[in-house]
């Protein structure tokens, strides 16, 4: 294909060249175009890391990946896999250089990265350049499997270890540290991920160390803090907390001691600002907005105090969100309302807080996840619900967050222009440029499984060396 080539319309007539067919020469075409797709889409993941390294998608989203589902269209699923591939080229120069110049595709690409590390990438890259995509795939399977098999320690030893400590340091964040028995930790571990996926998404946050069959999904970045994967793991331990005493942990009537009690003054969940004081029972303080955050879904008693402190009166404890309004609530937002979100654990939030006069009503509240409640609440976002149910979000600087974005309309002819900023890179590319070298026989898998890790062990001594 030469620059100024007019688009390919079904139906067209295509002059032979070389002696070729009709057919062959379209299909030569279609090799072509897609390798210099291919070398378009590094140079797309190379943008992409960039954005997120440097939080270009930090402006109210959870990550990366649920800003690209937002402003590009993607699935969520494959933006994560956008995210995660885009990261790991980062580290794997090889891999990155074949794919810019149009000689592996996405799809191998893709697969290699599940595995490829610096000292076995050459040899992967050696492989995927001679072997189909699907050649790929099945290597990729069987070292992930190969991996798996592992001896463990010595148990009696690793369970005389175990231990737990908790205690409050003096600005009144509580410090755990610990270490756990392999089933008990196990346990602990896939009650974070499902904290951290309830929170972040599918398979967000996975901890270092995991298992390697995990390795293939995106591992969510921060959100709007940039936080870490340390840091959403300590979101998910307190999600983990309060699912264990909401579903019962000690069903008798002890429940209540196990209750986490936030004392707010009326004047602070009135106020508009961040003024007033309100604290949890050990006396360690809380922010006004984040007791008001908390006000609009969850069970709250009122209590009159005198002057002198003591208590007039208790009243009966009741939930701001009833049982009915929350299953309409579901009905009808399913998930988040946030733009990009659509997270199913969701905080039922009063538009105008009830502290004000707003009314617990459908027409008054919408769902948010965690990380959007705090958003608006905290963060200075804001929205509005309109009378038939459509919710308007607005940036802290007024400006408004479009539910979906019109994509932007490509200048010129598309394919032409794709052409020319790739020759512009010094991409060149062809129909033969993708074409595997695999020369139609078998694959020993069980060599290159072997080989690849002999390489994985060589690594250490030859890097120390």
């Amino acid at each position: 294909m030469t620059i100024g080539e007019p688009v390919y319309e079904a139906g067209h007539e295509i002059q032979a060249m070389g002696g070729g067919t009709e057919l062959e020469v379209l299909g030569e075409r279609i090799a072509e175009l897609a390798a210099q797709i291919s070398a378009a889409t590094y140079e797309l993941l190379a943008m992409l890391r960039d954005f997120d390294e440097r939080g270009g998608w930090n402006s109210g989203f959870h990550s990366c990946a649920h800003w690209l589902c937002w402003r590009v269209g993607l699935d969520l699923g494959a933006a994560r896999e956008k995210v995660r591939v885009a990261r790991a080229l980062g580290a794997l120069p090889l891999l990155s250089a074949a794919m810019r110049r149009g000689e592996v595709s996405y799809s191998k690409v893709r697969a290699v990265t599940r595995i490829a590390t610096p000292a076995n990438e050459q040899e992967l890259l050696r492989f995927a350049r001679a072997g189909t995509a699907a050649h790929v795939e099945r290597l990729v399977r069987g070292m992930r499997r190969v991996d798996r098999i592992a001896a463990g320690d010595d148990e009696k030893r690793r369970h005389a270890t175990r231990y737990l400590r908790a205690y409050t340091d003096e600005d009144g964040m509580v410090v755990v540290t610990g270490r756990l028995a392999p089933e008990a930790g196990a346990a602990l571990l896939r009650a974070l991920d499902a904290g951290v996926e309830a929170l972040y998404g599918p398979r967000g946050g996975q901890p270092p160390g995991a298992a390697r069959e995990h390795e293939d999904v995106a591992e969510e970045t921060s959100v709007a803090e940039e936080t870490s994967a340390e840091q959403r793991r300590a979101d998910a331990l307190g999600l983990v907390a309060e699912s264990a005493l909401a579903s019962g942990l000690d069903p008798g009537s002890r429940g209540d001691r196990y209750q986490v009690v936030v004392h707010v003054d009326a004047e602070v969940l009135a106020a508009g600002g961040d003024s007033g004081s309100s604290w949890l029972a050990d006396g360690t303080h809380v922010s006004a907005e984040t007791s008001r955050r908390l006000a609009c879904d969850s069970a709250r008693v009122v209590m009159r105090h005198a002057a002198d402190g003591q208590v007039l009166d208790v009243g009966r404890r009741t939930r701001t969100i009833s049982p009915g309004l929350r299953r309409a609530l579901e009905h009808r937002d399913v998930g988040c309302r946030f733009p990009g979100c659509g997270r199913r654990l969701c905080d039922a939030h009063h538009v105008e807080p009830w502290a004000d006069g707003g009314s617990t009503s459908l027409a008054n509240t919408l769902l948010l996840c965690r990380r959007h409640h705090r958003a608006v609440h905290e963060e200075g976002f804001s929205m509005e619900l309109a009378p038939n149910g459509e919710a308007r979000f607005y940036r802290p600087d007024g400006r408004p967050l479009p539910e979906a974005p019109v994509l932007p309309m490509p200048g010129g002819e598309p394919v032409t222009a794709l052409v020319a900023r790739l020759a512009s890179n010094g991409v060149a590319v062809d129909g033969g440029t993708t074409l595997p070298d695999w020369w139609g026989g078998p694959v020993d898998y069980a060599w290159e499984i072997d080989w690849l890790r002999s390489r994985d062990e060589r690594q250490p001594a030859s890097a120390a060396g």
